[in-house]
């Protein structure tokens, strides 16, 4: 055996050895079942800001986005302001339901969604979603950790084995430990996460000599004939700049947009697909197992719009574009751009293994420092894995067993349930991606959209009364049917059937996200403009009645709402909307050089770098100084108390045996 794999197995048993401890640690604090469901609903502040950092990025942003950047170039790396858009969810939703799971002893979003709005549909709605994240998406999470291992073992541990084994220790410590596990295992997975993305960043940095070669070496590769695409639109490399506001294209499959995919329009919608990550209901139950509030807005704020955001514009998009110039192209190798063959070829679908490629060749001349940064990318992976495994198992046995088969189920038949649960899951998850991996990346890429689906009802719930049951259920049915027809599935379901549609996946260069959104938008309204009135709003007020007594904006600040939602709106139009484009040569030209770039730096990524600035003042105004994530401390007694109801609020013994919705 080798050296490299002797560091490899030592640091893989260290991680396991620390997974275990927690699950059994954690499995003597679960006695009942809202400990091991929400760990009491006591997990520290700062426990939630690393958990929800690790369950927001994970192992996509690791090891899919330097890949995704190196096949499309700076038009993808657009989406590194998702360090934005993601937490701009939580700052909407999070606080206030928060408030209500501490209010009414919420377990589940199932249980929360069920009694506001009423009836089961609903319910059985956001299980399916959770589902959806909970297989497929974590399944394909698993499937690139087991590839992971197969490219550093030389092929000697075959990628099956290596996930099926993997896999079985996060069932394990998951299973003992409940939500607890999983929230303390992931602190560890969250440090490991953004040091490997740091660390894989400064070795590429490395390799190509600096950050100053890097750009010079950019700026070789926009003049070069091979990053000119012969069907680019414009005078620009289809590397260096957007394609465009949106292009009337039947959809991939059917016709592929010029110059590349990623349009303005293709950016928004792909941004507001990744906002469902903290739409999910595995998030609405971390935020109903915190502690209290105070975590939220340093996680939305620093943790990941400032040092997330961070990493991905400065370290991991290095390793996307600086491959070009390590040996990973052909074509960049052929013209004399590549500075050093240090990595192995990446074409067509193996460059989703660019950065297994990165850490392989660690291997030779570092094997301790090879098998460290692989613990890192493992953890990234399964950070996102184990939450959603956790929080999909208790809702299948809160939101499935107890509300439909056994509503007498004491706390030892709960957890049991939960467990089995969690373990069919992972085995869904596991054998999926062993036998159907075309299926199961078919369904993974519903799970963004399909998450998203839930912003009018969480909307309905934390901000706007007038949106009626009806309303939500006909949008959210509505929107998760666009989502599957504007999505390869959609495409093979009507093929099967004969009648195939006549166009492809994401047409018009918008992503399914959006295609949901607006019809769940538009059939949410209309429906609940038809079904106002009724007995349900008085239900449904007690909820808002309690939310603005409790979490009202100072009078002294209400002149600031226009002005903010202006500037929010403004700053996703040319971040990641439309006005994106603007940055293609805002700062210099691409194929200019150096000296026609007024930044140093192509204009495309200065454009990025502006607009990661300017919104983590957006989220840091939004979540501290319009209160949306935070509490005051002090509130003058005229006005409404917030801090002191909700300190009551928090103070509160939340029954131990869990509720059944009305």
């Amino acid at each position: 055996m080798s050296e490299k794999l002797v560091w490899l197995f030592v640091f893989v048993a260290l991680y396991w050895v620390y997974c275990v401890f927690w699950g059994v640690s954690s499995a003597r604090h679960s006695n009942s079942a809202s400990q091991y469901f929400l760990a009491d609903r006591q997990l520290p502040a700062w426990i939630f800001v690393l958990c929800a950092t690790a369950m927001s990025f994970s192992g996509w942003t690791f090891m899919g986005y330097p890949a995704l950047v190196f096949r499309d170039g700076f038009q993808f790396a657009q989406l590194a302001l998702c360090a934005i858009t993601i937490p701009l969810t939580g700052v909407l939703f999070l606080k206030r339901q928060w408030m209500l799971g501490k209010r009414f002893g919420y377990v589940t979003p199932g249980e929360m969604f069920a009694d506001y709005f009423g009836g089961v549909t609903i319910r059985l709605l956001v299980l399916l979603i959770a589902l959806v994240f909970a297989i497929p998406f974590v399944g394909m999470q698993l499937m690139a950790a087991g590839y992971l291992i197969q490219v550093l073992s030389d092929g000697m541990v075959d990628r099956h084995i290596a996930m099926w084994v993997m896999t079985s220790v996060v069932f394990l410590y998951v299973c003992m430990g409940g939500m607890r596990a999983a929230a303390y295992v992931s602190t560890l997975q969250s440090m490991l996460l953004v040091s490997g993305m740091v660390a894989i960043g400064l070795i590429a940095y490395g390799k190509l000599g600096g950050f100053g070669e890097f750009n010079v070496a950019l700026a070789k590769l926009a003049a070069s004939n091979i990053a000119a695409s012969p069907s680019a639109a414009g005078a620009y490399s289809p590397y260096f700049s957007i394609p465009g506001v949106m292009q009337f294209s039947a959809g991939v499959g059917h016709e592929m947009p010029v110059g590349g995919i990623w349009t303005g329009a293709m950016i928004l919608t792909y941004s507001l697909g990744l906002m469902g990550i903290q739409a999910t209901p595995a998030f609405t139950m971390l935020a109903f197992a915190s502690r209290d509030s105070k975590g939220f807005a340093p996680q939305q704020v620093w943790a990941s719009g400032g040092i997330v955001g961070l990493v991905l514009l400065f370290f991991s998009l290095v390793p996307g574009m600086g491959a070009y110039f390590l040996g990973a192209s052909q074509a960049a190798t052929d013209a004399g751009l590549a500075v050093a063959q240090w990595l192995p070829v990446q074409d067509g679908n193996s460059k989703g293994g660019l950065i297994a490629h990165y850490i392989h060749a660690l291997g030779e001349g570092a094997p301790w420092f090879m098998g460290l940064i692989a613990i890192c990318a493992l953890a990234a992976v399964q950070a996102m894995a184990a939450l959603y495994a956790s929080t999909t198992g208790t809702m299948l046995a809160l939101d499935l067993y107890k509300r439909f088969v056994n509503p007498r189920a004491d706390d030892r038949t709960q957890k049991f349930v939960a467990r089995v649960a969690v373990g069919l899951i992972i085995l869904a998850a596991l054998l999926m991606a062993t036998f159907t991996p075309f299926a199961q990346v078919n369904l993974g890429a519903l799970a963004l959209a399909f998450g998203f689906q839930l912003l009018p009802a969480l909307a309905a719930i934390c901000w706007f009364p007038w949106i009626t049951r009806p309303g939500v259920i006909v949008g959210l049915i509505a929107g998760l049917v666009a989502v599957i027809f504007t999505e390869e599935l959609g495409a093979t379901l009507t093929r099967f059937f004969g009648f195939p549609i006549p166009w492809g996946r994401w047409p018009w260069t918008i992503h399914s996200a959006g295609w949901g959104i607006f019809c769940n938008v538009v059939l949410c309204a209309a429906v609940s403009f038809f079904t106002r009135g009724g007995f349900e709003r008085e239900r449904r007020w007690r909820f808002h009645q309690f939310l603005r007594d409790n979490s009202a904006l100072p009078p002294e600040k209400h002149f600031l709402r226009p002005v903010v939602w202006a500037l929010a709106l403004a700053w996703l139009f040319f971040a990641v909307g439309p006005g994106a484009v603007i940055g293609n040569d805002f700062f210099g030209a691409p194929n200019g050089g150096i000296k026609a770039w007024s930044l140093g730096v192509p204009s495309i990524w200065a454009w990025q770098i502006l607009w990661w600035g300017l919104g983590v003042l957006l989220i840091w105004f939004l979540a501290y100084k319009m209160e949306l994530s935070i509490f005051p401390r002090e509130r003058n007694q005229g006005q409404v108390a917030a801090a002191g109801a909700l300190r009551r609020i928090a103070d509160e013994d939340i029954p131990t045996t869990l509720r059944v919705s009305r």
